[in-house]
């Protein structure tokens, strides 16, 4: 019976069928506030149960979780030339090491590779110096006919890491805001909750802690049903009911306990529904009667966008959405859209027709929207181009974010399931490259066939059934947990990247300093996880 296991980097992806790596993780190098990871990778010849725990200094926040598989069925792209661009050559089609799982004690499998992976932060009164972990794999003896533990098998094997703590504490990121849209229809159905019910606000609190955990300081506020990706389960927080004349009477308790719990839970900013259908800007958004219970709507699902009936709606609407904001003191910390991704000439003439009827009624309301064309940029208030159009933004004047979706893919950063995670590593450094305001991202946890209500086996599934138009782990960034979120170690690498742009803001770097030269584009940068080690050695070596 040999087992064999190593400690390795969070950027590295531990496939079934790969060999352990030859060379082992021995010194991470962080802040004094830095939250990192690392693995132990293990194989055996033969199947066993084990147990990996995980020791360190005392207030250390210390979690042990197993690296789960995932199921992608090709590559988002063709083979591509460069390995650096591209993870799983050799292995996908196949299971991917993706989701986190709560568990330490796991049956091992003859001649197949699998992780546990660790997520450390420092306590609280640490100072700068040295320190370290150690990583226990012990071999579990069991009961053949209960599996109830009864000894162990041989001496447990320790492996020790060396943490370097630096005498700089990273201040939070500033004037930078993420999201990844948040969608609480899915919440509803994958839990089966009775819509907005107890059990709905508890599971809910449990994901926005999550995004928030993440580095994540904007949420998604489905004040009605996001006209997103096909016709929802409605999601709508506030409850509106038609009266007599045309008018309509809201209540906004539902809106407000929303609010309120997610900065509790470390939301900062707020973003609010579309107000038009996606994908061109024709029709009104679907509103429904209450909170959707039966699913009456308010008016036709093809109303035209500017149709009197929808003025008249908003005419009601948004001045008593601005008095919530005022009241609530998030109006300078929300930001509006109008419709998503529009594209093409008609798009656009509809867009500028509805973006001026808002306007006339809540001139306060300023739009931020995804878009790829510049012709786009004097409609949006401020545009969110995607990655392969931004710095044309940038180069033309215009203040923006950036975002990406189902692409582009390739070459391009990305947090797909065959992104390389060192890749994913440098969001962090490509978002303070240049003076961006935010980054969007469509999917947090969008657990449906694409288009539609139906759910599906995020294990299994991970494109939405959509390959090759949606992406294989574009869709969601964490799994359905029995209670909450299961993260992914895409989503952690993505949450540790932030904190590379923190440093840099912290330590005052200019986004044109030497050390960033190498950062081109979104598709032209370092994806080598040695440069961003390099990088940030001398990023810890101005610290005094």
């Amino acid at each position: 019976m040999i087992l064999n296991s190593i400690l390795t980097p969070s950027t590295v992806r531990h496939f079934p069928n790969a060999a352990l790596p030859e060379k082992k993780l021995s010194t991470v190098d962080i802040a004094l506030n830095e939250r990192f990871s690392f693995q132990v990778a293990l194989r055996a010849d033969e199947m066993m149960r084990v147990r990996v725990t995980l020791e360190g200094p005392d207030g250390w926040e210390l979690r042990t979780r197993h690296v789960g598989l995932a199921l992608a069925k090709h590559h988002n792209t063709p083979i591509l030339s460069d390995p650096l661009d591209q993870d799983g050559i050799g292995q996908i089609p196949g299971f991917v090491p993706d989701p986190l799982l709560e568990e330490n004690d796991i049956r091992l499998a003859q001649d197949e590779t699998t992780a546990f992976w660790f997520t450390v932060r420092p306590g609280k009164k640490v100072t700068a110096g040295k320190y370290d972990l150690t990583a226990t794999v012990t071999v579990l003896q069991e009961d053949t006919k209960t599996g109830e533990i009864i000894g162990v098998i041989g001496k447990p094997k320790k492996h020790k890491l060396s943490v370097r703590v630096h005498n700089i504490a990273i201040k939070p990121r500033k004037n930078f805001d993420i999201t990844h849209w948040f969608y609480n229809d899915c919440l509803i159905t994958w839990y089966k909750t009775n819509g907005f019910d107890d059990n709905f606000w508890a599971i809910c609190e449990n994901y926005i802690k999550d995004i928030a955990d993440h580095g994540q300081n904007v949420i998604y506020v489905p004040i009605f049903t996001p006209p997103l990706d096909g016709d929802k389960y409605p999601s709508q927080l506030l409850k509106v009911k038609k009266c007599a004349d045309g008018k309509y009477e809201f209540d906004w308790t539902d809106v407000r306990r929303y609010v309120k719990l997610a900065k509790k839970c470390g939301i900062d900013t707020f973003e609010w529904c579309h107000l038009f259908a996606q994908w061109g800007c024709r029709f009104a958004l679907r509103i429904y009667e209450g909170q959707g219970e039966g699913e009456k709507v308010l008016w036709d699902r093809e109303t035209p966008a500017t149709s009197d009936i929808y003025r008249n709606f908003l005419s009601q609407f948004l001045p008593e959405l601005e008095k919530f904001l005022k009241e609530e003191k998030i109006f300078k910390k929300s930001f509006f859209h109008i419709s998503d991704e529009p594209g093409g000439e008609e798009a656009r003439k509809n867009y500028i027709a509805a973006k001026e009827m808002v306007r006339e009624i809540a001139p306060w309301l300023r739009s931020i929207d995804a878009v790829s064309e510049i012709e786009y940029a004097e409609v949006i208030d401020t545009p969110v181009p995607v990655t392969s159009s931004a710095l044309k933004f940038l180069e033309a004047g215009y203040e923006s974010w950036v975002y990406y979706c189902c692409g582009p893919r390739g070459e391009y950063i990305q947090h797909l399931m065959d992104t390389p995670l060192a890749k994913i590593a440098m969001h962090g450094f490509l978002f303070y490259r240049w003076p961006f305001k935010g980054f969007l991202h469509w999917g947090y946890n969008y657990w449906n066939i694409s288009g539609s209500r139906t759910l599906i086996d995020p294990f299994i599934v991970t494109d939405g059934m959509r390959w090759p138009n949606w992406a294989y782990g574009d869709t969601f960034l964490v799994y359905p947990g029995e209670k909450g979120p299961i993260d992914s170690i895409r989503w952690e690498i993505f949450a540790e990247s932030l904190q590379d742009y923190a440093l840099l803001q912290t330590l005052g770097i200019d986004r044109e300093d030497k050390l960033l030269s190498q950062i081109k584009s979104f598709k032209d940068f370092p994806k080598d996880a040695k440069w961003r080690n390099s990088v940030r050695a001398k990023l810890f070596a101005l610290v005094k």
